[in-house]
């Protein structure tokens, strides 16, 4: 393995389903021992891109590294190493004890210390093991079974730990555990995670970055304001939607197509308490705050406002949320030059 290597490095990775690109993807890296979140709306990908980190699945182009090295599908790169915990668990027609063990059995070694790895692995995830262990697969809630699938990667102690949407069908009690064993087994093991989750909130305030996708490209860092068409000719030039909910229009440049969809990239969105003046080429918003969020990890304000029905979001470092103060409920403007529009 190569020194100080990412943990992985895309270059022009795509992944075709029936002649459609499902993931197409320039180039990525991912830090060892970091913490990605990946958002994007049903079908843009996520779940595509996850499979391939997860090398359960192969890019139909494009290279893959893996700390360095090529890796491929089920090879002992990776095999132990790597472990993904989908949305719907599958769990093996056992007891939950042999469901956890099963894979430290494939690994091998001390077969006498499997007991007590089952044991800490179901006490992670807030299972008894003499209530649980055994339990068949079938006696099971939903999440209980999403539990028991997570402790049956963390027996393992993999050093990448990829789960694709793991609390959206658990009771909330099951998604505050999964949740502390992910940034447990960051903080304690070094563990590589990332994170596919439409709880944004959350993953902003434990991500040190967070990848936005759409129609399988990667739009941005953070959660970037997708706008839909069809795009509408105007007066001077410039596009627009049809009006918001509330009569205003969001102006754009000539799209590539009347169905294309517009990115505004947040970091040249400007936001005012007064109706600002404007240059030529730019064009402005009133809304209203809708949620302030403190992201923790990366020292940053996250605010969401609502204009229209429409929702932008914006991050603001902490030390400029002082003056002035922004209150969720507040009326405010926001900016943005018509040059700056990204089209998908």
């Amino acid at each position: 393995m190569t020194m100080n290597a990412p943990v992985y490095h895309l270059t022009g990775v795509k992944k075709f389903y029936n002649s459609r690109p499902a993931v197409d993807i320039e180039k990525l890296s991912i830090p060892q021992s970091s913490i990605t979140g990946l958002v994007g709306p049903n079908g843009s990908g996520k779940s595509t891109l996850l499979n391939m980190l997860a090398f359960i699945d192969r890019p139909s182009e494009g290279i893959i590294l893996f700390k360095g090295q090529k890796a491929e599908p089920y090879s002992d790169t990776v095999r132990f190493r790597v472990s993904l915990l989908a949305q719907e668990p599958y769990l093996l027609k056992r007891s939950v004890y042999e469901n956890i063990a099963y894979g430290l059995k494939l690994r091998g070694g001390d077969s006498s210390r499997y007991s007590k790895q089952v044991n800490e692995a179901l006490s992670l995830v807030g299972l008894s093991s003499r209530e649980f262990s055994n339990r068949p697969w079938y006696g099971l809630s939903g999440g209980e079974a999403q539990r028991v699938a997570l402790a049956a990667r963390l027996v393992l102690k993999p050093e990448v730990l990829i789960l694709d949407e793991p609390t959206a069908s658990v009771d909330a009690d099951s998604a505050g555990r999964i949740m502390d064993c992910a940034l447990m087994a960051s903080k304690e093991w070094g563990t590589t995670l990332i994170i596919a989750s439409h709880d944004w909130k959350w993953l902003n305030e434990i991500c040190g970055k967070v990848i936005q996708m759409f129609k399988g490209k990667i739009i941005g860092s953070g959660i970037e304001g997708i706008l839909f068409g069809p795009w509408i000719p105007g007066k001077s030039g410039e596009y627009h939607e049809k009006a918001l909910a509330d009569g205003q229009i969001v102006k754009v440049p000539k799209p590539p197509s009347p169905e294309a969809s517009a990115v505004i990239p947040q970091n040249l969105i400007v936001l005012d308490l007064h109706p600002p003046a404007l240059k030529p080429g730019e064009h402005f918003l009133k809304g209203v705050i809708a949620q302030l969020s403190l992201e923790p990890y990366a020292q940053t304000v996250m605010i969401s406002i609502r204009a229209g029905g429409q929702t932008f979001t914006l991050r603001i470092p902490q030390e400029k949320m002082r003056e002035p103060v922004f209150f969720p409920g507040q009326i405010v403007y926001i900016t943005y030059p018509l040059s700056a529009v990204t089209w998908y």
